[in-house]
């Protein structure tokens, strides 16, 4: 039988996560005892003001049925409460936000909502694969925005041509960053938007960091005035709440741009699950309870940690102000798939490459500080043995 696959399948990269994920399974079933700083996958369990609030809608009747696809009326009405009292920002629950099953999927289906094919969307590199893939699918060109160490990983709007600012439908922002861990400011961020107001651009910011932080709290695009009339803005519950496999997230922004993405998945998902939508109320609502604040606490005590080691080894290393990602660079002389795979073959340490953000991620490899204390320690003792 001839290959029954899409063509456009094969205008994808090659997925990064899953490359490293099958390196990972093959070392430990070979018995290797592997330490993953790979995948962002909180290690500690969802807090237990949240499952208690999943249990009682459990043992509710008619809490099984088909929800609505941009979700339940007091889900949206706690993301509304969740912007006001963390970023000032006013929504409107009942057309300025919309549920998500996690945020990857609504990043995933927002070009199929709002671009046409050969349309050109700036994606920055490197970054969260997600936007370069939904692009390809929708048929549509990714320009990309490289990402410097020396513009603090950035992008110079100044380097976009004018021919392609012109064409542009859809820009991709994502701070606090993955995988470089930079934050933007409010005063880059009204620069974003008036960039993209001069140029008729939707901006897309990918926010799933925006409460993993160690000193100052990030701030929101939309709290740039005018941002609503141009701007969605991607909210996950994964990161801050142990919830990444619950798949719940939302968006916020812009009436008609959510509404456009609310038609795409009515086409393809059937809603939340609501016990998840319930817990996703109780973590929304409990967004600055002790619980979150230990948790912050915790990534900011494993940065300190590996940073230590790394620098004791002689990497160099800036400290994160914010995700649980270190973005390190490579011992000199070295490339950033040839310092993975000997941190994997010669320390059972996974880590995942920078060149597979893209080009521009070359030269830096990105831990996950989703590992516990004691293996933290045990893989710097490990790092600090080798020489390069």
């Amino acid at each position: 039988m001839s290959d029954i696959r899409a063509d456009r399948l094969s205008n994808l990269p090659p997925y990064l996560f899953l490359e490293i994920d099958q390196r990972k399974r093959s070392a430990i079933a070979a018995g290797r005892d592997v330490i993953d700083f790979g995948v962002g996958d909180p290690d500690l369990p969802t807090p237990s003001f949240i499952l208690d609030a999943t249990s009682r809608a459990l043992a509710t009747p008619g809490s099984y049925n088909y929800t609505p696809t941009i979700g339940l009326i007091e889900y949206r009405r706690a993301a509304a409460h969740y912007m006001k009292c963390r970023y000032g920002v006013t929504i409107n629950p009942d057309n300025e936000v919309i549920a998500l099953l996690g945020s990857k999927e609504g990043i995933g289906h927002l070009p199929l909502a709002v671009i046409n094919p050969s349309d050109v969307v700036l994606v920055p590199q490197p970054g969260y694969p997600v936007y370069e893939s939904g692009t390809i699918f929708a048929g549509g060109v990714c320009h990309t925005m490289p990402l410097t160490e020396s513009n603090h990983w950035l992008p110079d709007l100044s380097l976009i041509p004018e021919n392609i600012c012109r064409q542009a439908k859809l820009m991709w922002i994502n701070y606090p960053n993955n995988p470089t861990s930079a934050c933007a400011t409010l005063d880059f961020f009204e620069r974003v938007v008036a960039f993209a107001k001069a140029n008729d651009i939707l901006l897309a910011h990918d926010n799933a960091y925006g409460e993993v932080y160690f000193n100052e709290a990030p701030p929101s695009i939309l709290q740039i005035d005018g941002a609503k009339e141009l701007a969605i803005e991607f909210h996950s519950l994964s990161k801050t709440f142990n919830m990444t496999g619950w798949r719940t997230a939302f968006a916020v922004g812009r009436p008609d741009v959510l509404a456009a993405l609310a038609k795409i998945k009515s086409n393809l998902d059937s809603g939340m699950f609501e016990p998840i939508q319930r817990a996703g109320i109780e973590a929304m609502t409990g967004f600055d309870r002790p619980e979150i604040v230990e948790l912050r606490d915790m990534y900011h005590h494993r940065r300190d940690v590996i940073v230590s080691a790394l620098r004791e080894a002689g990497w160099s290393v800036t400290p994160p102000q914010a995700t649980f990602y270190l973005w390190a660079k490579c011992p000199p002389g070295h490339d950033s798939w040839s310092v993975a795979t000997r941190l994997l073959d010669e320390t059972d340490i996974v880590v995942i490459p920078g060149a597979g953000f893209g080009k521009t991620g070359e030269g830096f490899v990105r831990f996950s500080l989703t590992v516990c204390e004691d293996r933290v320690r045990e893989a710097a003792a490990r790092i600090a043995k080798l020489t390069w």
